[in-house]
Formats: structure tokens, C-alpha cells, sequence
């Protein structure tokens, strides 16, 4: 089968992978929201939410999320003639998360209207493996295994080396990543193994399987050392904005994290929810704040450690 030449990807963490394996100029059509690496800004538009999620609060988007998924309707809009002018031969989609991507049956629709049925890569993985597999999957649909595989090995071997630095801290802190602020949402899928590389433990998370949404009493409960802010589709801002709410939460300042002054706002969207090269970069993000003392942070501003307010500690 020849190696696809017109990919269009319904997935920002597809098209990271597109780039990763150099493919970049056969990529023919992305979704509004990817933007990494920046050149990815240059392609055409075929899919957009049909949310003003940049204008919405976390509660809002929570809400009128839940309502459409009710009525069976769909997050986003797909450009259907922009995709039939590019006649794709490969198309990157997945079937994990009806909030993250057009999937399933929507998806289908799109396709039988096609003039010429692409190949569709269904990009679901629910653990670090799986991401790898599904860079191996992409190799081997375009053209560049060798790539994949190098990418791959690369990728293991910076994850044995954070995990190598860590398993040298002399303790392993509690922490909760927060994957949905309001309401409150663990996370789930590949963060919990990305929490344990990094030298933490997080048992309020959900390994290889869904985030869910957990009362704050579990929270108090479990007493997290660290405290880790990832709000699903939020870059540093926006989720820096929205965690001021966390405040008011009945007895904020008895979490050990928030006493301490280990609460941390991260970039979710550049590293940890997007299911692509980047999570690597994210389990080293993570090594850093639960043991700063041996893995250092060099690169682009992805963390905020959120300032308590006086009055929330009282």
C-alpha cells in the first residue's frame, strides 16, 4: 500500500505526531486548536468546536458540554467541502473522548460522503505504550517507520532516565493532578503513570481509563504534598485564571500542598492532555515539581506556582 501523501488530522496530538516524523508538508487540513509546533498554524481550518470555549468559564463549559452530549449533538463542526477539495488519503481521528475530537459515527457520515474513502487511523490510546504504538501505526501508514522507531526509542529513553533520577528521591509524595476544576475532575488514561515516573504517587487518579468527576471530601482525604492544576484544553493563562476559584473550597488551607506552597498551575494542552511526543516532556514537568532537587526545568515557561491568598489560609 503506497504510503499516504494528504493527511488531515481531527486531532492536535496527531498533528504534533505528523511533525515529529517529519511530515509536516504532506499535512493538508488540522482543527483550530492546533497550534504546536507553530507552523501548524499555516494549514487549513476543517474542523472547529462549535463552543466559545475561550470565552467560557470551566463551569459554563462543563454545563453546555453535559447539554449537548444529552441531546446527542456534536462539539464540533467539520468542514466537509474544505475536505472534500482535499481528497485526503489518510485521516487521523480517535474515538477516546467525544469532548476532545469529532469521532465516531460523525465521523463515518463525513467519510461516506467522500468521492474517494481515505484510510483512517483511530488514535484511542489510554497509556504511554499505547501513545508509542500509535506513533508506530502512523510510521508505518506514511512511510517512515525508521522515524517512528527512532522517536519511539528516544522517547523510552528520556522517560528511563527521569525515572532513574527519581527512584534516587528519598521519599514519594502524594500528589493530585487536577485534570477539571469546576467541577472537580481526577485525572486518568497515561497521568497516573506519568505521576509515578516522576517520583509521586497519585491514588485519587485513574490509570488507563477515564478522568471522573470525585467529591473534594476525597481530596481532603487523601491529603495531597503537591498539588497539580491540569485543566483538559487549557494552556498556562486560562488555567492560571481559572484556578483562583479553588480559594473557596471548604478547608483549602488543610491540604499539606496548599501549606506548604506546592500548588501548581501547569500547561495542560502542551503536555499533559494531548496524547503525543510531548507527554515525555510533561512526566520530566512533573519529576520537576514533586523532586526539583534532581530534575531541573530548562525550557519554556509551562508551570505557575499558585500564590494563597492570606485570607484562604486562615
Amino acid at each position: 500500500m503506497p504510503a499516504a501523501q494528504r493527511i488531515v488530522s481531527f486531532l492536535p496530538s496527531a498533528t504534533e505526531m505528523v511533525y515529529a516524523l517529519g511530515l509536516g508538508d504532506r499535512l493538508a487540513g488540522v482543527t483550530h486548536e492546533c497550534d504546536w509546533p507553530p507552523e501548524a498554524a499555516s494549514k487549513p481550518v476543517v474542523v472547529r468546536s462549535v463552543l466559545p470555549t475561550e470565552r467560557m468559564s470551566q463551569r459554563a463549559i462543563d454545563t453546555a458540554v453535559a447539554e449537548r452530549l444529552r441531546q446527542g449533538s456534536s462539539l464540533y463542526a467539520v468542514d466537509e467541502e474544505a475536505v472534500k477539495a482535499i481528497e485526503p488519503d489518510l485521516v487521523l481521528t480517535q474515538n477516546l473522548c467525544e469532548v476532545c475530537a469529532p469521532s465516531g459515527n460523525e465521523v463515518k457520515v463525513l467519510f461516506d460522503s467522500l468521492r474517494t474513502r481515505p484510510d483512517v487511523l483511530w488514535l484511542t490510546p489510554k497509556t504511554l505504550d499505547q501513545i508509542f504504538e500509535n506513533i508506530r501505526d502512523l510510521g508505518a501508514a506514511t512511510g517512515r517507520e525508521w522515524e517512528a522507531a527512532e522517536l519511539i526509542a528516544v522517547s523510552r529513553e528520556r522517560l528511563g532516565d527521569i525515572a532513574a533520577k527519581t527512584a534516587a528521591a528519598k521519599t514519594c509524595p502524594r500528589v493530585f493532578c487536577m485534570e477539571w476544576m469546576d467541577p472537580l475532575y481526577c485525572c486518568g488514561h497515561w497521568v497516573p503513570e506519568m505521576v509515578r515516573i516522576a517520583g509521586g504517587i497519585d491514588e485519587l487518579g485513574r490509570d488507563g481509563a477515564d478522568s471522573v468527576r470525585i467529591p473534594w471530601d476525597a481530596v481532603l482525604e487523601w491529603q495531597p504534598d503537591i498539588l497539580v492544576l491540569m485543566p483538559c484544553g487549557f494552556h498556562l493563562g486560562k488555567a492560571f485564571e481559572e484556578a483562583q476559584r479553588l480559594f473557596n473550597l471548604p478547608h483549602w488551607s488543610k491540604l499539606p500542598a496548599v501549606r506548604t506552597g506546592r500548588v501548581y498551575v501547569v500547561d495542560a494542552n502542551s503536555y499533559f492532555a494531548r496524547p503525543g511526543p510531548r507527554v515525555v516532556e510533561g512526566t520530566e514537568l512533573l519529576a520537576h515539581l514533586i523532586h526539583p532537587e534532581l530534575v531541573p526545568w530548562n525550557a519554556r515557561e509551562a508551570y505557575r506556582r499558585l500564590a494563597v491568598p492570606a485570607d484562604a489560609m486562615a
